[in-house]
This record gives structure tokens, sequence and C-alpha cells, in this order.
């Protein structure tokens, strides 16, 4: 396992070549997050794709193994529909040990993360994919800790009222109200938030659509 923060190379990719032109940039994530964390490296996508994929984890997968699958799923569906484009997709899973937290779509899935994660350590990874125009797949897996003070139930409850978890990994999103639960943090802040910027733009440098 990689150190937390650390890029994981998928070494079954070839190298990355530098592109002779600058394709159009599609974000093939319908996460405003994400949006608004390219645009804090000087990155505006040309337009924004979601996919339609099934989430779902595969039986004993592991929450790494969840966000690299998943982001590259993303990435592969929207290259099809956008051949020449370089296309950027992303996944965030939250994790205690072994076990994936869902993203929390009720009060009660809300109110069972947040009763996980108090006071105590979890990870937050991230699945970075980047699909190249000759149909190259580039991948990263970056992984954060995190660890929250010991939730009281009324902590619980206020937050739950303020609809904040809402479709977020783990039931909670750091760059709001609950990141006055966060003890510790080791790592990349943006990878928690939904997107690791530092490996985001290497891997935009790496091909030569970012400029250094």
């Amino acid at each position: 396992m990689s150190e937390a923060g650390q890029p994981a190379l998928d070494l079954t990719s070839p190298p990355a070549r530098p592109m002779p032109d600058r394709p159009p940039l599609v974000l093939a994530s319908g996460s405003p997050r994400r949006l608004d964390l390219l645009k804090r490296i000087g990155v505006a996508p040309a337009r924004v794709l979601p996919p339609e994929i099934d989430e779902t984890p595969l039986k004993q997968e592991l929450p790494r193994q969840l966000a690299g699958r998943l982001s590259q799923a993303k990435a592969r569906a929207v290259m099809q529909a956008e051949p020449a484009a370089l296309v950027l997709a992303a996944d965030t899973v939250v994790g205690v040990g072994r076990r994936i937290l869902p993203k929390a779509e009720t009060e009660a899935q809300a109110r069972d993360c947040l009763g996980l994660i108090s006071g105590r350590r979890h990870r937050v990874y991230t699945g970075v994919a980047l699909g190249l125009p000759d149909g190259r797949l580039l991948t990263r897996v970056v992984e954060s800790i995190v660890t929250f003070q010991r939730l009281t139930a009324a902590q619980i409850e206020a937050y739950i009222a303020s609809g904040e978890w809402r479709g977020k990994a783990g039931g909670y999103t750091i760059q709001e109200s609950a990141e006055a639960f966060v003890r510790f943090l080791s790592g990349s802040h943006s990878n928690v938030v939904g997107l690791p910027l530092h490996e985001t733009a290497q891997l935009l440098r790496g091909v030569g659509w970012l400029r250094p």
C-alpha cells in the first residue's frame, strides 16, 4: 500500500507521451466540487459529460480497488462518446478498514456513516483516470487519512439537519461544516474534497496539455 497522499502508478499503462496538439478536455463527472477544484489550477473543461455506470462494489472489493475501477470505467464510457477529446474522470471512496462506506442518500445512511467514523481514523481514496485520444488510459489512486473527533449525538443530528451529507462518500463533505470535526488529516486535502490537484496536474502536464 502506498503512503498516504502518494500517487499509485498504473504500471500496466505505457508511459505518457506529449500530445502533438491540445485536444478539448472533457470532465467525466457531474460534481460541482471537481469543477471548482480544477478552476484553482487554471483548468476549465470544454465540456462536462457525467457518465452513467453501475457503481456497486464487487464482492470482496477493497475501497482502493473500487476507487480505481470506477474512475477508469467512467473515463472509458466518455472516451467512447468523445474519441477526439482528453477525458478526465475521478471517483472518491471512503473506507474504514476493508469496509466501503456508501455515498449517503438517506438520513439513516448518513447517520450510520457518521457513527462509524466518529472518533476513529478512516481513509479517503480518489481514483483519477485520464483518457487520451489514442486510447491510452493513465491512472492514479490517491489516499488521505482522516480522523474525526468523537461526535456527540447532538452533533450528528445537527449535521444530518444541514443536508450537506447528501450524495457524499462517507456521509460528509470536508469543505463545509464537517471540517470542524476533523482532528487529524494526513495527505491531500483536495483529495478528500474529491480531486487530488497535485496528481491531476501531474497527469495533465505529463501529456503536455497543462503547461508547466
